[in-house]
């Protein structure tokens, strides 16, 4: 458990992952170090430190203290940080590991406004000044045909208070405390191309207390924080925020100009942006805009709860840009750090991510554009002329030859990025694999580290490196792990009912789960009261492999059957995707595996509503499967089995309520299609199945522990082959299954995200021979409780069950509050509305149709939708569906 919550949190908080690189000095370089301060004396976090004219870069810590390693030689080094005055400062640089202290002070930037009047208009200058900027976005966003660069990332998140238990319920375990609960770093080598090709390796990885862990940071992740995009994903918010200079960024933005000046022959506008509405998807801060190329030179933008972040309640990002090495006019990203402060399941805490790059190796999109005519940036400039009527007019008059800008990006970006880009490839990473963590990254000494990293540690960090590494020996000793496995072993009521009992012996590896009580006691009407027994035995290895056993001893009372059986399974591969489980005694089955009907829902309806709604049978047998991976994107399934299966019949009649006019049904489904189907006596059945589904394009993760999949930009294809062999070992069952599905997710920016699936099939033949449980079901609901939205709501279990040929789809849009966040009194609930369609035909269900209507994240986890059913074009029925929607 606790482990989970740990992991939870830190997935949860950090997925935006920042960009950050510095360059290993040679044996005989020297240090420059010091502290950055405002005028105040106060410490300025994380400001960035840049050699003039090269890629080299740093920045400062939480306490504004810095160090950069560089070979002997004089320097000039421009210390920045946004809203402040640059400061440029010469340096000499000795060698042989000599400390240098340089300490600095940076002045608050004078923005001043002048006469900044826009002829015939009421509107702040601020708005033409943006209105430039959307123009050129897609310019600046195609700019770069490729590049690559080394990166440096640490990630910090600290806990300011630790509640007893979550929820109320569960216990949280005793080492959890306030103070930080996660410190990494990590050093990677990035390469980009057009239009969105991203690829990392990283070469070394810290992680605090744990010298086996391996940083979950991801330099590339951080590419999701691009305001040259129109709709930022910040992984805090289903929904997406609209960046302050997308194509519609006036419909949710007011602008305001609060001056302008001029940084070397650089003219530097400072804009205010505030949101529009206080709820709509946006940013407010400040963007500091280049006049005449219209780029934006550094962002410092917030989002709070009002923009609807789930679990964190604020975040600011930090972002400075500058030019790239060459003689194109290009630009690139030199640091970046997004701070959060968190509230979530009775946790509080903060974090950050600061992120440096620097060695950048970049391949313009238009080679051919001049570089600028102008020096650096120098802080001592003369501060003139920040914006006047006729700049204004000036950038009017180039508007018309923004036209057809978009086609002449889109080509020129093709060619750029085809054009010697081989040297800027990672060479070990394969086709799809996004991120390479290599072996051995963990190894590295302390000494190493003090040497590669960039930006200095806190006192704090030190403190947590040093007791949590000197540490770690006696934390993972027996006596230790056993002292904590005392704690979490406790049993407690909430365990037992509703989580399930856990009992770890951690040194060991190895673990007892039993499952809660709701799903260990039911009652249906073929076995009257029953109780289920299970618990999952599971032992990991040094190789982070893992097998499980699961024993389970099923008693009816009512039929008095004992049905005994044990499942197990085998993680054969550390890394791939491979897989093999077995299943052999007796099981309960219903007939419809895929049901909606879980025992806990079966259980309240068959008592207090007078449904007994499960149709169950009984097999004896064995099942065997395994899975693998042979190609990325492939993932391949197979299994046979041998059962003998058994017709069940009531056995009673007793409940809590009875209800009027309501009677128990028979144990048989009633089915359509073949009404006799579902009689079946005894039978034996020997089936296999194979089912192949492949995505492409599918980008992973490659880790020393596994391989890790994150999805495609395209859809997931399968096909089924599903056979009952008859004529071997007594098996009475001869028949084919053929099917085909298609199923994918897309996302629509601020429309929110949708999501389909679609499958069609067919029972060739004619002489098919099965049963009813061998037919293709299609989980269907009559309750008001629901297990998965994504399936039929209104449609009888059983009815359309077939064994000849069907097509079903279903479709799910989540708005992510589009509409209700329009309604003031709505949008304070944080509702999000979201609309479902669900189809089938068979040759006896003809056209059978739901449409659904409802809202979601209803006191944070649940979702109630509102449905209403036509058969062959005719309304067939309505009902409210409830289930878990967050």
């Amino acid at each position: 458990m606790i482990p989970s919550v740990t992991n939870y949190l830190m997935q949860r908080y950090f997925l935006i992952l920042l960009l950050l690189l510095t360059a290993v000095a040679p044996a005989t370089a020297g240090i420059i170090r010091g502290r950055i301060t405002d005028n105040k004396g106060e410490g300025l976090a994380f400001a960035n430190v840049a050699v003039r004219t090269t890629t080299t870069s740093t920045a400062s810590n939480e306490q504004g203290n810095y160090q950069l390693r560089l070979p002997a030689g004089r320097y000039e080094l421009v210390f920045q940080y946004v809203g402040f005055k640059p400061l440029l400062q010469t340096v000499q640089v000795a060698g042989g590991d000599t400390a240098t202290v340089l300490n600095i002070t940076l002045s608050p930037e004078s923005y001043q406004l002048r006469e900044v009047v826009v002829r015939s208009t009421d509107k702040d200058p601020a708005y033409t000044i943006v209105q430039q900027a959307m123009q050129w976005r897609r310019y600046h966003q195609r700019e770069v045909a490729a590049f690559k660069a080394r990166t440096y990332i640490k990630t910090l998140g600290r806990f300011t208070d630790v509640p007893g238990k979550i929820l109320g319920l569960v216990k949280v375990g005793p080492d959890i405390k306030p103070g930080i609960f996660y410190l990494s770093e990590t050093v990677s080598e990035m390469s980009f191309r057009q239009p969105n090709v991203v690829q990392e390796r990283m070469i070394s990885s810290r992680v605090s207390g744990d010298t086996k862990g391996i940083s979950f940071n991801r330099a590339s992740a951080g590419r999701g924080l691009n305001f040259y995009q129109n709709v930022l994903k910040s992984g805090f918010s289903e929904r997406g925020f609209v960046s302050p200079i997308a194509a519609n960024a006036p419909l949710f933005y007011r602008y305001e100009l609060e001056g302008s000046t001029r940084q070397g022959t650089l003219l530097i506008h400072k804009i205010k942006v505030t949101p529009r509405r206080r709820t709509d998807p946006v940013f407010a801060g400040h963007i500091y805009i280049v006049d005449g190329t219209w780029r934006l030179h550094s962002v410092a933008l917030d989002l709070n709860k009002d923009a609807q972040l789930d679990y964190v309640d604020n975040l600011h990002i930090e972002q400075i840009f500058s030019p790239a090495p060459g003689p194109s006019d290009v630009w690139v990203m030199q640091s970046q750090k997004v701070t959060v402060g968190f509230t979530a399941f009775g946790f509080k805490g903060s974090g950050y991510i600061t992120a440096i790059l620097s060695n950048y190796k970049v391949t313009p999109t238009y080679p051919n554009r001049p570089a600028p005519t102008t020096p650096a940036p120098t802080p001592d400039a003369p501060d003139e002329a920040p914006v006047t009527r006729e700049t204004v007019a000036q950038v009017k008059k180039e508007k018309p030859k923004l036209s057809g800008l978009s086609k002449t990006i889109r080509r020129e970006s093709r060619q750029a990025a085809s054009r010697d880009t081989a040297g800027l490839g990672l060479g070990k990473l394969k086709r799809g694999e996004v991120m390479l963590v290599e072996k051995g990254v963990n190894e590295r000494d302390t000494s190493y580290w003090a040497t590669i990293r960039p930006v200095p540690l806190t006192a704090e960090e030190e403190k947590d490196y040093q007791v949590k590494d000197s540490t770690e020996v006696i934390r993972n000793s027996r006596p230790y792990q056993d002292s904590l496995d005392r704690k979490r072993n406790e049993l407690s009521v909430s365990k037992l009912v509703l989580t399930g009992y856990s009992y770890n012996n951690t040194f060991r590896k190895r673990q007892w789960y039993i499952a809660p009580v709701f799903n260990i006691v039911n009652y249906n009407t073929v076995e009257g009261l029953v109780v289920n027994p299970q618990a999952t035995y599971t032992q990991r290895t040094d190789d982070r492999r893992t097998w499980s056993v699961t024993p389970s001893v099923r008693y009816g009372f009512s039929n008095e059957l004992l049905s005994p059986s044990i499942a197990a399974s085998w993680q054969l591969d550390a890394v791939k995707l491979s897989r093999l489980s077995l299943v052999v005694g007796r099981t309960i089955e219903n007939f419809d595996p895929t049901s909606q009907l879980t025992p806990f829902i079966n259980t309240y309806y068959t008592l207090l509503e007078n449904r007994n709604y499960a149709k169950l049978y009984r097999r004896d047998g064995v099942q065997l499967g395994y899975q693998w991976e042979p190609l990325n994107g492939l993932t391949l399934q197979t299994t046979a089995s041998y059962f003998t299966r058994h017709e069940l019949q009531n056995t009673t009649y007793k409940l809590l309520r009875d209800r009027e006019g309501r009677a128990f049904t028979s144990n048989e489904p009633v089915n359509a299609e073949r009404p006799d189907a579902t009689r079946f006596g005894r039978n034996q059945a020997l089936t296999t199945e194979v089912v192949a589904s492949f995505r492409p394009g599918q980008r992973y993760i490659t880790r020393p522990d596994g391989k890790f999949n994150l999805g495609s930009k395209y859809p997931t294809f399968s096909l089924t082959w599903r056979q009952g062999v008859g004529g071997v070992l007594g098996s009475d069952v001869r028949y084919t299954l053929l099917e085909a599905g298609v199923r994918h997710s897309v996302s629509l920016g601020l429309l929110g995200t949708s999501s389909y699936r679609v499958a069609a099939g067919v029972f060739p033949g004619s002489s098919t021979r099965l049963s009813f449980m061998d037919f293709r079901h299609f989980s269907g609901n009559r309750t008001y409780l629901t297990e998965d939205f994504s399936k039929f709501q209104l449609l009888d279990y059983y009815r359309f069950s077939t064994a000849d040929k069907f097509l079903e789809a279903h479709y799910n849009h989540h708005f992510n509050g589009f509409l209700l966040n329009k309604v003031p009194l709505l949008r304070r609930l944080q509702w999000q509305e979201v609309a479902s369609l669900n189809y089938l035909t068979t040759p006896t269900a003809n056209h059978y149709l739901e449409l659904g209507v409802g809202v979601e994240h209803v006191f944070k986890v649940l979702r109630a939708d509102f449905y209403t059913s036509f058969q062959s074009g005719q309304r067939a029925g309505t009902g409210v569906r409830v289930g878990i929607g967050f």
